[in-house]
């Protein structure tokens, strides 16, 4: 039988699962209780019929060894009566009674030997063998009577010990077997499975906290940089206010200046009037200065070239 140490079923790790696998692990340790306790109690019980099956062994041997020397006390006495006592049997006077004892579960059966009385009131085979052997040997014949009855008995309650013996051997090591597979194997694999299922949930639970750490962290963020830019907006929003307000201020602080520039602004514009004509006198004289030189150059030009042409044609 292998061992359940580091084994485990295959599972999907859920709550379910580990409730599931925990009342399984509840009864099969409470089944291991009860089989424990019933392998106990017939273990009790078969170590008490292994005293009794010795006892009864031993009794039946000193039956036994009583009824063969009373036998053949009779055989000496009387001789050989066999064929009488066939010759005389109607009907039984032994009878055996089957019946059955519960022991934690396991039904064993107990034999017990019944004696019918006679009507002439003796017991067992007296009323067809009571006048046997009574010329020579009638008490022989009785005694080994007795004594035979009395070994019948012991060998109806050996066999009722011996087959109760057998059969609680045979329950108790299937009994056996069943606990130390619960014991070694069962138990220890749904221990191990759950022990896989908790340390699979507390994982999940750390990577769920932690998920949800990363969450709040980044909603942090973006709460942070959402005030931090309606700060922002808020201090443009200010700024924005105070400029027009200063502009407001300039202009109403420019308004006199404003008013003495309009006021000096003939004047400049008379002498800036008189600045341009200058300008463009100077641009004339110097123009048709540039006009003259140019007309003298090209005078000399075609001088030059006259005297040339005439010398070619003289």
């Amino acid at each position: 039988m292998s061992s359940g140490k580091g084994q485990r079923e295959a599972v999907f790790p859920t709550r379910q699962a580990l409730g599931s696998t925990k009342t399984r692990l509840k009864g099969a340790q409470t089944g291991h209780s009860l089989l424990k306790k019933k392998a106990d109690a017939l273990t009790k019980r078969f170590r008490t019929i292994t005293h009794k099956i010795d006892e009864a062994k031993r009794k039946m041997g000193k039956v036994m060894q009583q009824a063969s020397f009373s036998l053949a006390e009779v055989q000496y006495a009387t001789g050989d009566i066999g064929y009488i006592v066939q010759e005389s049997v109607k009907s039984a006077s032994f009878k055996v009674r089957a019946k059955q004892e519960n022991v934690s579960g396991v039904l064993l059966p107990a034999f017990e030997a019944d004696i019918q009385q006679k009507s002439n009131g003796a017991s067992g085979s007296g009323g067809e063998f009571a006048l046997t052997g009574l010329s020579r040997g009638g008490q022989q014949v009785n005694k080994a009577r007795e004594v035979y009855t009395k070994a019948l008995k012991v060998l109806v309650e050996l066999a009722s010990l011996q087959t109760a013996f057998v059969i609680l051997d045979e329950v108790i090591r299937m009994t056996n077997r069943r606990v130390n597979a619960i014991e070694h194997v069962i138990i220890p694999r749904l221990e191990n499975t759950i022990s896989y299922i908790v340390s699979e949930l507390d994982e999940a639970d750390r990577e769920e906290f932690f998920r949800l750490k990363k969450v709040q962290a980044k909603k942090k963020e973006k709460a942070a940089a959402g005030d931090r830019e309606r700060a922002h907006m808020q201090k443009r929003l200010a700024g924005d206010d105070t400029d027009d307000d200063d502009d407001d201020d300039a202009e109403n602080h420019d308004t006199p200046a404003a008013e003495a520039e309009a006021d000096d602004k003939p004047a400049d514009a008379a002498a800036e009037a008189s600045t341009a004509g200058k300008k463009k006198k100077k641009k004339k004289n110097k123009s048709a200065a540039n006009t003259n030189n140019d007309d003298d150059a090209q005078r000399s030009k075609d001088l030059l070239s006259g005297g040339k042409d005439e010398d070619v044609i003289f």
